[in-house]
């Protein structure tokens, strides 16, 4: 029998076959030594690159120059654009690092036909020195949800990319996508062809559109996850393919989607509609779990922190003492929590992960207005719905969508986020644009005008009404 509650998504995704599609042979992508690579040298002298290599983190530099060594073991006949791409690019990063500057310049409308987004467009402003990459565009490709892949299409992803891009990739950039780094103009389409085509793969969002939205595990690994974060971001991508695709906003939007507080995709940071699963019971207790962890039967954090001796687990003190409500406590021998106070940290059921559960009945909190510091500074966002049921398909969480975006396409400014809508006319006006009452949780500090500016809605009789019934209480 079928499991229903599997995710399934809407379109048969079909196999894909490395050795039908591959363009490159085992010999060819396995095509140099650690000893060539050692001696190696790119074309330019790249000391402060170089400088990168140093210490103990990976570096891109020594990543770049492998791929500099492959395609030149390849050779230009197997390749489409300028086999020195990568040499290219080191030398002008070195440029710009000598003369402290940028020497890329954005292209401006470059993209593939029938979109507006999806490919930011690159060109160096010094081509003469650099022809490799007079043109270094790079394609957005919309990740799957919680980034799962089968190494078949990785394999042939990189395959197109070597033979028609740069070979560098980025896995992956801020919003979720795979970053393709670095193409001609003349290999936007086929590249866009093959992907579409072939792989079945979109590109993401770019520009003032909806970014590609992005997702935690969510319950396809994780026992903590509230809420099928898999399918909501599925199903609000495929719902809105426009909105992703032709660029009608005033600047970027983002979906991210936490399967529980501890907030995994960072969404509550980073988006400008977070959507974090939550519960609306009580936390879920295994006193006899508790005890073993108590008795040191459990490691704490599920042994996170093994490894040095932290001494025995103290439930007051790394528990009890550290709710940032002091919700909780101790009772003869029992763990006690006064759920009404619990505000979802959830730091004591990542410290007792065998004793301690979120509650059975589930939904999400939606918040508004995260952002990076581009115009007004960094923000988070902001609860605005403590709770809502989110099941297929999804219509009570696309209203408000709707809500937000006629409001934020009607008033926002150019290159303005929702978030710094938001705080330019204020949470009240936000508040009766998704037509939800305000709540105290949404009072950041007490006001400071001391006018009230009535409407007229809240005035008996409305502005229309006359004094005369008020007279006649008070005749003289």
């Amino acid at each position: 029998m079928a499991d229903e509650t599997k995710f399934v998504p809407e379109v048969d995704q079909g196999p894909i076959k490395y050795d039908e599609m591959r363009i490159f042979s085992d010999e060819d992508l396995n095509n140099y030594t650690e000893e060539e690579l050692k001696n190696y040298k790119v074309k330019y002298d790249i000391p402060f690159c170089e400088e990168m290599e140093k210490g103990p983190w990976p570096s891109y530099v020594a990543d770049a120059k492998r791929e500099a060594l492959h395609r030149h073991k390849l050779g230009q006949d197997k390749l489409l654009i300028n086999v020195d791409v990568v040499d290219d690019l080191l030398g002008q990063a070195e440029l710009s690092f000598v003369n402290g500057e940028t020497h890329w310049k954005h292209g401006g409308i470059v993209g593939v036909f029938g979109y507006g987004g999806g490919v930011i467009g690159r060109y160096s402003d010094v081509p003469e020195k650099f022809p490799g990459i007079a043109h270094f565009h790079t394609m957005r490709v919309n990740q799957p949800m919680s980034k799962f892949y089968k190494t078949e299409y990785l394999r042939t992803l990189c395959d197109l990319w070597e033979y028609r891009g740069s070979g560098l990739m980025n896995m992956h950039g801020s919003t979720g996508d795979i970053i393709l780094l670095g193409t001609f103009t003349e290999q936007l389409e086929p590249t866009f062809f093959e992907m579409t085509q072939k792989l079945n793969q979109d590109l993401g969002g770019s520009g003032s559109n909806l970014r590609s939205p992005s997702c935690c595990i969510g319950k396809a690994r994780c026992e903590w996850s509230c809420y099928d974060t898999q399918d909501l971001c599925y199903q609000l991508t495929m719902h809105y393919q426009d909105e992703l695709h032709r660029p009608a906003f005033p600047y970027k939007f983002k979906f991210k989607f936490d399967g529980c507080p501890n907030c995994c995709v960072a969404s509550i940071a980073r988006a400008d509609m977070s959507f974090i699963g939550i519960w609306k019971d009580d936390i879920r207790i295994n006193q006899e779990a508790v005890k073993a962890y108590i008795n040191g039967e459990v490691e704490p954090n599920a042994g996170a922190h093994k490894g040095k001796d932290w001494g025995k687990f103290d439930i007051q003190k790394e528990v009890i003492g550290l709710c940032p409500t002091q919700c909780m406590w101790m009772e003869a021998g029992k763990l006690m929590i006064d759920n009404k106070e619990c505000n979802r940290c959830m730091h004591c059921i990542n410290v007792m992960p065998k004793a301690l559960k979120p509650g059975k009945d589930t939904g999400v909190a939606i918040l508004f207005g995260a952002k990076a510091p581009i115009l007004e500074g960094a923000q988070m966002s902001t609860l605005t719905i403590p709770f809502m049921k989110v099941e297929s398909p999804y219509d009570n969480v696309k209203d408000v969508v709707d809500k937000v975006w006629d409001w934020w396409m009607e008033e926002g400014k150019n290159r303005e986020r929702l978030g710094e809508l938001i705080q330019r006319q204020g949470v009240p006006k936000f508040l009766e644009v998704l037509e939800i009452p305000p709540m105290p949780q949404m009072v950041k500090e007490p006001r400071s005008n001391p006018y009230i500016f009535w409407k007229e809605d809240d005035v008996p009789g409305g502005w229309k009404r006359t004094i005369d019934e008020y007279r006649q209480r008070h005749k003289r």
